[in-house]
């Protein structure tokens, strides 16, 4: 799997191809709020959020819109720009996860939707989730969702979750609540620090 950067080198058109299918999406009436009602439901109301791996901004801004505050990082700025463009009222900025690049917490939840996790280099991914542990509110909870199919073992990611300082509380296989099943190619994680 190549990480963003490179899928970005190879192609420097995949950032604007990329808003602009998701707002495709959103404009043929597809229901593309699945993670936000999942994260809103797992919220104390008026909570502080960190959307890690914001890209434009589509999940964090419609929490915005249910009354939390949320703050955004992305590695890419294209992406960061479509942000700050569609949800001008939320903080938006360029950082790279995998270098510990995370905004200050605490926050009540983090999340990491859109296989974030599966383009960020290997080497890089056990410092991104320490560095989101570590902005965790004590008894924050931080929700990871990825393709198990993309590089990424689920197994590989529990043991660095723990290595990280997390420990699991769900495990799905989807982002409305089935249970995890190994078989599923997709996880999404609810952790907690240790």
């Amino acid at each position: 799997m190549r990480t963003w950067n490179e899928i970005v080198a190879a192609n420097p058109e995949h950032s604007e191809n990329y808003a602009r299918r998701w707002k495709n999406f959103q404009a043929e009436g597809k229901d593309i709020d699945g993670e936000a009602r999942f994260l809103d439901a797992l919220a104390p109301r008026g909570a502080r959020i960190l959307d890690a791996g914001c890209g434009t901004g589509r999940v964090g801004g419609v929490l915005a819109q249910r009354g939390h505050t949320v703050v955004g990082v992305d590695i890419d700025p294209v992406l960061i720009g479509h942000a700050q463009q569609d949800f001008p009222d939320q903080q938006w900025q360029v950082g790279d996860l995998a270098l510990g690049e995370v905004p200050a917490g605490p926050f009540d939840i983090i999340f990491s939707a859109g296989n974030v996790m599966t383009f960020l280099a290997p080497a890089g991914r056990l410092p991104a989730l320490r560095a989101l542990a570590g902005q965790l509110a004590e008894d924050g909870r931080l929700v990871i969702g990825f393709g198990t199919d993309r590089g990424y073992h689920y197994r590989q990611f529990l043991q660095d979750c723990a290595e990280a300082g997390l420990t699991e509380s769900l495990l799905l296989s989807t982002w409305d609540m089935k249970p995890f099943l190994p078989s599923s190619g997709f996880i999404v994680a609810v952790l907690e620090r240790a």
